[in-house]
C-alpha cells in the first residue's frame, strides 16, 4: 500500500477514535427521536410490549391447536438446544391476560416455547424465563392467529389442525364452510379435507399409533368406505381390533401397526367376500312310483351321471330306470 493510501486510512481511523462532541451527540439523539416519532405517525413503526415471565404464570388456551400433552423432550429437543445455545428465547410467544387466580396469561401461540423453557427451568437452568407478548383479542381472533402461525409447521399434526378447524367452524362461523374459508383465506376444498379428517370415527383414530400418524390423505382414502353401511361396519370392526393391538404397543407390549398397514387392513375389511357362482346342473329324479326313492340323473356335457342309494331295492331301481328310459326315448 502506498504512503498516500496509508495517510488516508490513518486520517479516517483517527476520526473514529476521536470522542464525539456533546453538541453532535445531542443532535444525533434528537434526530433519532424525530425519526422514531415520524415512523410512528406514518404507521411504519409499531411498538410491542414484551415481558419475561415465569412459564408457570401461563396456561395453554383451552382451544389451542396443539396438543400440549404430546410435547416431550425428544420432539422439542431442537428448540431446547437452540434456546440454551442462544442464552435466551429469541421469539416471543403471544398470550392474552386472563382473570384467573392461578395464572396471569393464557398462551395463544407458543406452546413449544413454553414447554422448552419449563423443561430448562426444571433441569437446572433456572435463569431462563418465558418471553411473551400480551395482547387483547377475541376467541375468533385468537383462533386465526394460532392458525396462521402454525399452518405451515410440520411439527403440528394434520389431525390436531383438523380438530381445531372442526371446533372453530361451529363455534365461530355458524357451521358455514364458505364463511370460514374466506376468513382464513383458504380454498373450500382444502378446508373440506381437514373437516373430513376431524369427523373420522373414534375407532379409526384409535387404530393409528398416534394422532401424529393420522394424515389428511388417510381421511380421503377411508371416506368412501365409511359412506356405506355395507363397508363401514366391517371397517369399523377391523379398526377396533387394530386399536387393541395399538394400545398394547403403547403399554409396551408388542410392536405398533404401521400406519400404511392400518389403511391396508381397513381397505381389505371393506372388500365384500367373493361368492362362488352356483354351478348350474341339468339334474332330474326318476322314481317307479310316488313316495319311493329313485335315481338321480345329472347331465354333464354329452354324458349322464346316474346316482342312487345303495339300499334301493332291485324292483325300485328297475322301475326307476324304466321311467328314465321312457322319458329319455319317448317310449
Amino acid at each position: 500500500m502506498s504512503k498516500k493510501h496509508d495517510a488516508i486510512f490513518d486520517d479516517v481511523l483517527s476520526d473514529l477514535d476521536t470522542p464525539a462532541q456533546p453538541q453532535a451527540r445531542e443532535s444525533a439523539r434528537f434526530l433519532k427521536r424525530s425519526t422514531t416519532i415520524s415512523d410512528r405517525l406514518s404507521g411504519e413503526l409499531e411498538e410491542k410490549t414484551l415481558r419475561w415471565v415465569d412459564p408457570s404464570e401461563c396456561r395453554m388456551w383451552e382451544r389451542h391447536n396443539r396438543d400440549y400433552d404430546l410435547l416431550n423432550e425428544e420432539n422439542c429437543r431442537d428448540l431446547i438446544d437452540g434456546i440454551r445455545a442462544q442464552g435466551r428465547q429469541e421469539f416471543a410467544a403471544v398470550v392474552r391476560p386472563i382473570d384467573d387466580p392461578q395464572y396471569k396469561y393464557e398462551v395463544i401461540c407458543g406452546a413449544r416455547r413454553h414447554f422448552a423453557i419449563s423443561w430448562l427451568r426444571a433441569n437446572n437452568y433456572t435463569q431462563f424465563k418465558y418471553l411473551i407478548e400480551p395482547r387483547e383479542m377475541s376467541d375468533e381472533e385468537a383462533f386465526r392467529l394460532a392458525d396462521i402461525e402454525n399452518r405451515e409447521r410440520e411439527d403440528i399434526s394434520d389431525y390436531e389442525r383438523a380438530i381445531d378447524y372442526g371446533d372453530a367452524i361451529a363455534r365461530y362461523y355458524g357451521g358455514k364452510q364458505k364463511a370460514m374459508a374466506e376468513r382464513l383465506e383458504v380454498s373450500q376444498p382444502w378446508l373440506s379435507r381437514y373437516l373430513a379428517l376431524a369427523s373420522l370415527p373414534a375407532q379409526i383414530v384409535g387404530a393409528f399409533p398416534s394422532i401424529r400418524d393420522l394424515k389428511e390423505r388417510h381421511a380421503r382414502d377411508l371416506k368412501p368406505l365409511l359412506a356405506r353401511p355395507v363397508t363401514a361396519d366391517p371397517v369399523l370392526a377391523q379398526a377396533a381390533k387394530i386399536e387393541v393391538q395399538q394400545q398394547s404397543a403403547r403399554n409396551g407390549r408388542g410392536p405398533f401397526v404401521d400406519p400404511a398397514d392400518v389403511v391396508k387392513q381397513l381397505r381389505q375389511a371393506a372388500e365384500l367376500p367373493k361368492v362362488k357362482p352356483v354351478r348350474k346342473t341339468d339334474e332330474s329324479i326318476y322314481r317307479r312310483s310316488s313316495g319311493e326313492k329313485g335315481i338321480i340323473a345329472r347331465k354333464k356335457g354329452r354324458k349322464f351321471q346316474i346316482e342312487f342309494e345303495e339300499s334301493l331295492s332291485e324292483a325300485s331301481l328297475r322301475g326307476a330306470f324304466d321311467v328314465f328310459i321312457r322319458e329319455r326315448f319317448g317310449k
